[in-house]
């Protein structure tokens, strides 16, 4: 079972923030929610979430998983309100997904 671990603001040193979280706990590989459409096909917050897929990919050499996270948030919300953790709680949810499916292969 997955849990958040923090909300990290996007700001000049996110990515910084999120290499130092990486290296303190010694992660083996990222899991990032992929934004799609209903009908599948990307939508305009994919084309950021491609490009931190790359400069994570340039900065720590980890592999990077993306998992979809239609509804994270809605279900995020329904579990803990709508409040400053509903991003970390949706990160939780798209990480369950993905480990949930890793065991079910």
């Amino acid at each position: 079972m997955a849990f958040p671990h923090s909300v990290i603001p996007n700001d000049a040193q996110f990515l910084e923030k999120i290499e130092t979280i990486l290296t303190e706990r010694s992660v083996k590989e990222i899991v990032i929610g992929q934004s799609l459409n209903l009908d599948g096909k990307p939508n305009k917050l994919q084309s950021e979430i491609e490009n931190l897929v790359m400069d994570l990919t340039l900065s720590t050499g980890l592999p990077i998983h993306l998992e979809p996270e239609q509804y994270s948030s809605r279900e995020a919300s329904a579990v803990t309100g709508k409040n400053d953790q509903i991003d970390a709680a949706a990160a939780a949810i798209i990480l369950n997904s993905y480990i949930t499916k890793q065991k079910n292969v």
